[in-house]
């Protein structure tokens, strides 16, 4: 079984220009540095392969239109057999013509075969979401607010309470306003408008877009922001303001800590497999699409560059019509 592990690129820049590729990923496409760096993996896995199936060892001067679709499927198969998902398998195959592509135009190959080699396209699966039931338990029953009165609050007291705090906050905006992980870690102060009622969000490809936060994170997260500056006068440290949610000894969020932390209170309200922040954003757009909001308004709040994209949303509120259809029709 081949070894498709990333590793160092097999040939000398100058004979593939997959740096310069990358660089117009990031600055002309305006995509992010986890897609840029995913590319990146998939480039060399391919290539990786390429030089150790034609036992070239080193690529360096090695003619990319030679690549035939012999080669391509042979990849696939060795993918396959490492028991890599078949959007994995689609997802690099994109990578790979998307290179070629750039190839092509700016004159390093005369043709390719990727140009007329389609894609796999497979059917998207339905996303898990939270029921309203669901969600009522998560915020009212596992993470009520913490008070402690007048009382001047012990060492641990104090930890617990920025803790939960901080927590219910972060889980109430992935709810009501539906961010993704990397914009709720980045999230800084300035960019939330508690008064309005909004958050300004730096999504995909840098693209900027102003939700809704509702009435209940508002409360949270001005509850947060009040424990957190007691916290951090009690700790005598300098309160953090840059970033909304941070740790207790003030440093960003990283995406492990806020995936471990969602994990560990949807797992009392929830048995889908994935309990992850996501599970909120989708729980987020099923809930509005359910309520009656319209899919272009939906897609917008969720920074969505395709309306097709937030389609796969709209199953809920097929079921949804289902289920009035059964209750209200003489001869459903």
């Amino acid at each position: 079984m081949k070894d498709l592990s990333p590793s160092p690129l097999p040939f000398r820049e100058g004979s593939l220009p997959i740096s310069d590729f990358l660089e117009k990923l990031r600055s002309l496409k305006n995509l992010s540095t986890n897609t840029v760096i995913a590319y990146r993996t998939d480039l060399i896995q391919f290539f990786s392969f390429l030089s150790e199936h034609l036992g070239l060892g080193d690529l360096t001067g090695f003619d990319p239109e030679q690549v035939t679709t012999v080669e391509v499927r042979l990849f696939m198969g060795a993918l396959i057999d490492r028991g890599v998902q078949q959007r994995s398998i689609a997802r690099k195959l994109a990578s790979v013509k998307s290179f070629y592509r750039y190839l092509h135009e700016g004159g390093h190959i005369k043709s390719s075969l990727f140009s007329a080699l389609a894609t796999p396209k497979y059917p998207r699966r339905v996303p898990g979401f939270l029921t309203e039931q669901q969600t009522e338990k998560l915020f009212d029953e596992l993470l009520p607010a913490t008070v402690h009165g007048f009382r001047k609050p012990e060492k641990n007291d104090l930890d617990e309470s920025f803790i939960r705090e901080r927590d219910r906050s972060l889980l109430e905006l992935l709810y009501c306003s539906g961010l993704r992980i990397s914009e709720l870690i980045e999230l800084r102060t300035e960019d939330l408008d508690l008064d309005g009622g909004y958050v300004k969000l730096t999504g995909k490809g840098r693209k900027q877009r102003i939700v809704p936060v509702g009435e209940q994170a508002v409360v949270a997260l001005k509850k947060y922001f009040e424990v957190r500056r007691n916290f951090f006068r009690m700790k005598k440290e300098r309160e953090v303001v840059l970033n909304v949610f941070v740790t207790k000894r003030g440093k960003k969020l990283y995406p492990v800590l806020v995936q471990r932390l969602t994990t560990k209170y949807l797992r009392s309200v929830t048995d889908q497999k994935k309990k992850n922040p996501h599970l909120l954003r989708h729980t987020f757009a099923t809930h509005l699409l359910n309520g009656g909001a319209d899919l272009s308004s939906v897609s917008e709040m969720l920074g969505h560059s395709n309306l097709s994209t937030t389609e796969i949303y709209t199953h809920v509120t097929f079921e949804r019509l289902k289920e009035v259809y059964r209750k209200a029709h003489p001869k459903a």
